[in-house]
């Protein structure tokens, strides 16, 4: 009975051992993710490299039955340890820094001191110096023999782990708020535990478990249960530093991960592992239901985990938000998309060329000052100089301010303004739908409502557009300032000094499309006068040459710029122009984009792919004039 009852302890053992060693591994991926600017976060990657090191190593010795294959294990388990003390004063030494009390020296030097002792030390292992050779038939494992040296370790080991706490101690005790403090006790519990976790390994071979192995598997399987434990809650803590994500999200992604990853990967391995064991009991290590019930549990797992995702993150991470946030997910789920629009509009010009027995259809949105095709059916020839005709342009905005179904007749064609009547506000003209029809030509009373119902239908589907555009407008200006709030918000929550920084640099991957976005509405719009650009310190230095307009100065910003890239010499249409002549015939002058394509002789997809190039080179331009005017400000 006692030596089933310490088989199945090691068998627990050696599941929560492979377990911790998985989530691990899983967690050094997901770390990745993190803010790797942070100090914290690289030190906290090292802590996890040393736990799976120490883990996979002992979980492939106690799980082989190969000699060589142990005692290497054995040795790259002793590599992990070894550099333990040294990864854990570094991440100490981090976290003191982020909350405002950085190094002086000592604490560095301190550092790079345990570094380079962790790999002197590593370097004695195939030597038999630091640790003995392989002892295979030890109790209660097998296990590399200990040295003088090994105790000497185990000592330098305890200390260093001290001096580690008492520095994350002093971390704690100058946090600001509520939640820094409690993320900061999530730490020193998991540093704690993961510490103290991993000490038994040095204490293979020692009288007391070898005399008492029932109490070494208890102990380790309770310590590796603790540390699978503690680093989630290390790496949800970590997870939070320097990233401007609200902490909904950080949580959110965090748990998607464990749930997917090590915990799936986890269940898996222990159920084949248990069912492999009761397979040796017929005799029969590895039978047809192993891979059956490995492939049954992971799908079991993402089937259940995809079931109630939608719950668990409304129960755990949205809170006082819950209705805020399910408004912004209605939103996302019943999003009209530029494709969407165009397909239900293609259905419709598809639907009259069917009901009419007309050659083709199309419709014309309002956009600015003029009409924009946004989709035909059949002959579109017919329907070209619908963009550019100001004299249908004029008639339609007269038709256009009285009710739906106005029909009237141009060049050949039938046309209908989609209009909808708002009782607010009044009537809007949102575009034309049209059609080639004869002017003598009577439609049937029943083909009138229907073509009437999809012209209003059509109304309502560019209304709700233009209305979503809008939000979208509001979104995109709003963006920066929130984008800067939670980066104080990031920065400040363990050093109540980075919110008085004067300069917090936003995600420099936006500048570009608010540059993109400054330039497509350079003769006015809500995209050049709510643009974030406003707020350089280069449009602020040329307020004065603008008559304080920001605008104008914005403007003159970009134009510099444009003008930055301009090759020297006189003006040509050749490949070495061909960015500025972009910029200024699509932007200053402001002519569409198939007049431009056709005057540099471009094809419309690669004068879009220059134009891109393009818009960097001027927001490199712009950075540049930026970070020569802060200098000279400083």
């Amino acid at each position: 009975m006692g030596v089933l009852w310490e088989s199945a302890l090691r068998t627990i053992s050696q599941i929560l051992t492979a377990g911790v060693a998985i989530t691990a591994f899983a967690l050094l991926l997901y770390a990745f993710a993190f803010n790797l600017r942070e100090s914290v976060a690289r030190a906290f990657i090292l802590i996890l490299a040393c736990v799976v090191l120490v883990y996979t190593g002992e979980s492939i010795a106690s799980a082989s039955d190969q000699p060589m294959v142990i005692e290497t294990m054995l040795r790259l388990k002793w590599v992990g340890l070894i550099f333990f003390p040294a990864t854990y004063l570094h991440f100490s030494d981090s976290l003191l820094t982020l909350t405002g009390r950085p190094s002086r020296g000592r604490r560095k030097l301190a550092v790079w001191l345990t570094y380079s002792f962790s790999i002197l030390s590593v370097a004695l292992i195939p030597l038999n110096i630091l640790v003995g050779p392989y002892f295979e038939n030890g109790s209660p494992a097998p296990y590399l023999s200990h040295t003088k040296y090994t105790i000497l370790f185990a000592v330098y080991y305890v200390g260093i782990m001290i001096v580690a706490g008492s520095l994350l101690l002093r971390a704690f005790q100058r946090t600001v708020t509520k939640t820094s403090r409690r993320r900061m006790i999530y730490l020193l519990t998991g540093a704690t535990v993961a510490a103290v976790g991993t000490y038994p390994y040095l204490l293979f071979g020692s009288n007391l478990f070898t005399q008492n192995t029932t109490l070494f598997w208890i102990m380790v399987s309770m310590s590796s249960a603790a540390v699978g434990v503690f680093l989630v809650i290390m790496a949800y803590a970590v997870a939070f530093f320097g990233v401007t994500w609200p902490d909904r999200l950080v949580k959110s992604r965090l748990f998607k991960w464990l749930l997917r990853g090590p915990f799936t990967a986890s269940i898996a391995l222990a159920i084949t592992t248990v069912i492999r064991r009761l397979g040796l009991l017929w005799g029969e290590s590895y039978n047809a239901f192993v891979p059956i019930f490995m492939v049954a549990t992971v799908l079991g797992m993402e089937y259940l985990i995809t079931l109630i995702a939608p719950f668990w993150e409304r129960l755990l991470f949205y809170g006082r938000d819950r209705e805020d946030i399910a408004q912004i997910q209605s939103l996302e789920d019943h999003l009209l998309t530029r494709s969407d629009l165009n397909q239900f509009l293609e259905i419709v010009t598809a639907t009259i060329c069917d009901l009419l027995q007309v050659k083709g259809s199309f419709i014309a949105m309002m956009n600015g000052a003029g009409l924009e095709l946004l989709t035909t059916t059949g002959d579109d020839i017919a329907f070209r100089e619908i963009e550019t005709s100001d004299d249908l342009l004029n008639l339609s905005m007269k038709k256009g301010s009285h009710m739906q179904g106005d029909f009237f007749y141009w060049n050949g064609h039938l046309l209908i303004p989609l209009v909808y009547d708002d009782p607010q506000n009044g009537k809007h003209f949102l575009g034309l739908c049209g059609f080639p029809w004869e002017e003598d030509r009577q439609m049937e009373e029943e083909y009138l409502r229907s073509i009437n119902l999809l012209a209003y239908r059509v109304a309502i589907a560019l209304r709700d557009w233009r209305m979503q555009q809008q939000v979208f407008l509001s979104l995109e200006s709003l963006q920066p300032q929130v984008a800067l709030i939670q980066q104080l918000r990031a920065t400040s929550s363990y050093n109540k000094t980075s919110v008085l920084l004067d300069e917090v640099d936003l995600p420099e991957e936006d500048f570009v499309s608010w540059v993109k976005d400054a330039l497509s509405h350079y003769w006015g719009g809500p995209k050049l006068t709510e643009s974030p650009l406003l707020n350089l310190n280069i449009v602020q230095s040329a307020l004065k040459e603008s008559d304080g307009n920001p605008v104008n100065a914005l403007r003159s910003i970009l134009k510099t710029a444009i003008e930055a890239i301009k090759p020297e010499g006189e003006r040509r249409f050749t490949a070495d122009w061909i960015l500025y002549n972009i910029l200024d015939l699509k932007f200053l002058e402001g002519r569409k984009v198939r007049e431009v394509a056709s005057r540099l002789a471009l094809s419309e997809a690669d004068l879009y792919r220059k134009q891109k190039i393009a818009i960097e080179a001027v927001s490199k331009t712009i950075i540049g004039m930026e970070l020569a005017a802060r200098e000279e400000d400083q």
